[in-house]
C-alpha cells in the first residue's frame, strides 16, 4: 500500500518541475502489534517462526539399512558404502534420504548424541526458504533415522554358501615356470588380490576367486600389463528371474600366461622373423614383462615379442635353463666396428674362445662363439651356455635351418661360485598360498631364488622379507669356525641382496591369503 505524502514542500518557482515523494506505509503486526511492512500474512517474523512451519513437508522420520556383517550402509539404489557414526559419509547418505526439500535451501547440519547401542542417529537440519511467500524464512527441525540390520548380497552370498561370482584361473604349461613365480610376487607386491575371496591351487596353477565382476576384470587387466597372457572369458548361467527378466551368471577368465621365462632360448618362424624387424632364427630371451625381450646374442640385435604376436603363432621354447653347461673362458676380443656404428659398451659384441669346465686340464682344444655380454667377462670366468651342438632339439623350424645359421655355443650368463648357494639365504619371499611341495617343484622355485641373487633388476621389482631363522643359523656357522662372514663372501661378485634393503617380516595388515615360505 502506497501513500502521498502531501507535507513534501513545492518550489516557488512557477516554472521549476514539482516532485512529489512516495513512502511505503507501515501496518500494525495482526498477533503482536508491532509495526512492521506489509506483507501476505501481515505478521512480524517473530510470528511468522510461531506460526508457519516451513519444514512441515519434510518427513522427520527415516531408516538407514544397515550391514553388521561388513559394516556397510545401503546407498539407494544398491550400492553399499562404508560409514562411521557422525562422519561426512554418513552425513551425505542421511540428507539424500530426506524428502521435502523441494522449495528449501540447507543451510547447515550437525549430528546430535545419541546412545551408541539405541539404533538412532539424530541430526539438526536448519532450511531457509527460497520461493513462495515465506521467502527468507529460515527455521530448524530435527530429524530421527532408525538403523534397521539388513545383510548386503555380498555376506547374504557368504552365509549361504555361494561364495563366488568370478574367477580368474591363471596357468602357465611350460618346463621351466619361472615367470608364473616371478608374477605371483608382482602380485603381492602391488596387493592385487585385496578384493580376492580366496586363493587355491589347482593343476600347478592359481584361481583367484571374487564376489564382483569389476574387481575381477581390474585384476585381469593388471595380469596383462605384467607379463605377455592370453584371455579366454566366459560364463554360465546360474539362474533366471522370469518376472523381471534378471539373469545371474558365473563368470571365468582362463588366463594363460606364455610358456616364455628368462634365458630360454627360441627358434622363432619367417614369418614372425619378419614382422620383429628382420630378427636371426634362434633368439635368447633376456626379460620378460609385458612382452618377451629377445636378443641375439652374436649379434646384439634386440626386438619385443608382445602376446598379440605371440599367439597368433604361439612356440615353445627350444632349450630351458636347466640344459645350460658350465664353460670357462680362455681368452676374449672386442669385435672392433667401423666408426659409423660404435654403440656403448653395454652393447659391443665380443669373440670369446671357451673350453669346458669338465674337461679343463684335460683337452685343450676351444670352442669359439660370440657373445653380448664381454664386457662382463675375463680371462678364467666361468659362464652358462648352451651347447646345440651336444642338445637333441625336436622342433620344426629348428630343423629347417642350415648349419651356418646354428652356432655351436650360446653364452647366456656370467656364472657366479655355486658355493653360496648352500649356505642359508638372509631373506625369503611370501607367496599366495600353501601348496604340497614335490622335488620338482622346490627345485624350480630354489633356480627362481637363484636367479633373484643374480638378477638386480628382478630383485627391485619384487619384495623381500628378512629372515630370521636363516641369520641365526649363519652366526652359529661363523661361531663355530671362530670367523666372521658374510652370507655371501666379499671377494666373491655375485650381486647378493643386501639384508637392510629387505622388509622385516611383520605380519601386521597382512591379507590372510599371504603366507610365509
Amino acid at each position: 500500500m502506497e501513500y502521498v505524502d502531501f507535507s513534501a514542500k513545492i518550489s516557488p518557482n512557477k516554472n521549476a518541475q514539482t516532485f512529489c515523494y512516495k513512502t511505503t506505509g507501515k501496518i500494525l503486526c495482526c498477533g503482536c502489534g508491532v509495526s512492521i511492512e506489509p506483507n501476505v500474512k501481515n505478521m512480524c517474523s517473530i510470528c511468522l517462526h510461531e506460526h508457519v512451519d516451513i519444514t512441515a513437508n519434510i518427513i522427520k522420520k527415516a531408516v538407514l539399512n544397515y550391514c553388521r556383517k561388513c559394516e556397510r550402509y545401503l546407498q539407494p539404489p544398491g550400492e553399499w558404502i562404508k560409514a562411521t557414526l557422525n562422519s561426512p559419509e554418513l552425513m551425505n547418505l542421511c540428507l539424500k534420504k530426506v524428502r521435502g526439500l523441494k522449495d528449501l535451501k540447507v543451510l547447515c547440519a550437525d549430528f546430535l548424541w545419541t546412545e551408541p547401542h539405541s539404533r538412532r542417529v539424530k541430526i539438526d537440519l536448519k532450511v531457509c526458504c527460497e520461493t513462495g511467500e515465506y521467502v527468507g524464512l529460515k527455521q530448524g527441525t530435527i530429524i530421527e533415522y532408525t538403523i534397521q540390520y539388513q545383510m548386503c548380497p555380498e555376506c547374504h552370498r557368504v552365509e549361504a554358501k555361494d561364495y563366488w561370482r568370478c574367477v580368474v584361473q591363471v596357468r602357465q604349461h611350460a618346463e621351466n615356470r619361472k615367470t608364473y613365480f616371478y608374477l605371483e610376487q608382482l602380485i603381492l607386491k602391488h596387493r592385487a588380490h585385496d578384493h580376492t575371496l580366496g586363493i587355491k591351487s589347482i593343476h600347478g596353477g592359481l584361481d583367484f576367486y571374487f564376489s564382483n565382476e569389476q574387481h575381477a576384470r581390474k585384476f585381469v587387466n593388471f595380469l596383462e600389463a605384467m607379463v605377455p597372457i592370453k584371455i579366454t572369458f566366459s560364463k554360465r548361467l546360474i539362474k533366471h528371474d522370469h518376472n523381471n527378466n534378471v539373469h545371474y551368471y558365473k563368470y571365468t577368465w582362463s588366463v594363460e600366461i606364455a610358456p616364455l621365462s628368462k634365458d630360454s632360448l627360441v627358434c622363432l618362424t619367417n614369418k614372425l622373423r619378419h614382422q620383429l624387424g628382420n630378427m636371426p632364427a634362434i633368439c635368447l630371451v633376456h626379460k620378460v614383462s609385458s612382452c618377451a625381450h629377445l636378443i641375439d646374442p652374436l649379434s646384439g640385435q634386440q626386438a619385443e615379442l608382445d602376446a598379440n604376436h605371440f599367439f597368433r603363432c604361439p612356440f615353445e621354447a627350444i632349450c630351458n635353463p636347466r640344459q645350460l653347461l658350465e664353460y670357462i673362458v680362455m681368452d676374449i676380443e672386442l669385435i672392433r666396428l667401423p666408426r659409423k656404428r660404435e654403440c656403448s659398451s653395454t652393447q659391443r659384441i665380443f669373440d670369446v674362445w671357451l673350453i669346458k669346465a669338465t674337461q679343463l686340464g684335460l683337452n685343450e682344444h676351444t670352442v669359439h662363439t660370440r657373445t653380448h655380454i664381454g664386457h662382463l667377462l675375463n680371462v678364467g670366468d666361468s659362464v652358462m651356455a648352451y651347447s646345440l651342438k651336444d642338445i637333441n632339439i625336436n622342433e620344426r623350424e629348428f630343423e629347417k635351418l642350415s648349419v651356418e645359421q646354428v652356432p655351436d655355443i650360446i653364452i647366456v650368463r656370467k656364472c657366479f661360485d655355486k658355493s653360496t648357494g648352500s649356505k642359508p639365504r638372509r631373506w625369503k619371499l611370501k607367496y599366495l598360498t600353501f601348496e604340497p611341495m614335490n622335488e620338482e617343484m622346490t627345485k624350480e622355485k630354489q633356480e627362481f631364488l637363484d636367479d633373484i641373487e643374480q638378477d638386480m633388476d628382478v630383485y627391485k621389482s619384487i619384495n623381500v622379507y628378512s629372515n630370521t631363522s636363516g641369520r641365526l643359523q649363519i652366526m652359529e656357522e661363523n661361531n663355530n669356525d671362530n670367523v666372521f662372514t658374510n652370507a655371501v663372501d666379499d671377494d666373491i661378485a655375485l650381486p647378493h641382496v643386501h639384508l637392510e634393503e629387505s622388509i622385516c617380516n611383520l605380519s601386521l595388515n597382512v591379507h590372510s591369503n599371504e603366507t610365509n615360505s
